[in-house]
């Protein structure tokens, strides 16, 4: 299969469900809601997926404004950004510096929590799948700042766009907590979209009324 030139987000929906990251039916959350799908990103690990996943981060990234160095949240994150920072350089020639974080602190060697390129006075964008309640960005964004750099943003695949505990969703109450933009490849819209073209009349019925009950 030929390389993709650009993120195509129908594209990236089919693969999704080819190999079992995306799927419709019921699925109980840890938040206790049963949601008419579920997405585990974990899933592409295989080189195409990762591939595409990886295209869609770069496109997204050379669209922004300065990026500095790309971090990948330990550890789903580490996997998709090596494999960003690879698309940056083969496909937009942007060889971009690229770090993770370590989930306990190595006390020999170069010591510390974080891996890879250095973050100091540094602009860095964080790539990860999804943000469900936010901790784990936010322990991330913590880290980050503590090490000098400043947050330009982040980037995941999805985005549920539905509400967290409050009125907003989890994503909207990083942005708003934390004053960073979260930019996704594709949304919960996309999937209903993707459905109607398909003609999945009950998977988008689902989908419909789920988001009426906790979309914003």
């Amino acid at each position: 299969m030929a390389m993709q030139t650009q993120f195509d987000p129908q594209a990236f929906i089919e693969l999704a469900l080819s190999r079992g990251v995306l799927k419709f039916g019921e699925f109980t959350l840890k938040s206790g809601r049963v949601s008419p799908y579920f997405f585990n990103a974990g899933l592409l690990n295989d080189g195409e997926a990762l591939a595409l996943l990886a295209q869609g981060y770069a496109d997204k990234i050379v669209s922004c404004d300065h990026v500095d160095v790309i971090f990948g949240p330990a550890y789903k994150g580490i996997p998709f950004v090596a494999a960003t920072a690879v698309s940056l350089a083969q496909t937009h020639g942007k060889s971009v510096p690229w770090g993770f974080n370590r989930k306990e602190a190595k006390d020999h060697g170069e010591g510390g929590v974080l891996v890879g390129a250095d973050v100091k006075g540094k602009k860095v964008w964080i790539i990860d799948d999804v943000i469900t309640a936010g901790t784990a960005i936010r322990e991330v964004v913590t880290i980050l700042k503590q090490a000098g750099a400043s947050i330009a943003g982040v980037l995941v695949a999805l985005d549920r766009q539905e509400r967290g505990q409050g009125n907003l969703s989890a994503i909207q109450e990083v942005q708003q907590e934390l004053e960073i933009p979260v930019h996704a490849l594709i949304t919960m819209q996309d999937l209903m979209t993707f459905l109607d073209q398909k003609g999945d009349t009950v998977a988008l019925k689902n989908m419909q009324q789920y988001r009426e009950k906790y979309g914003i």
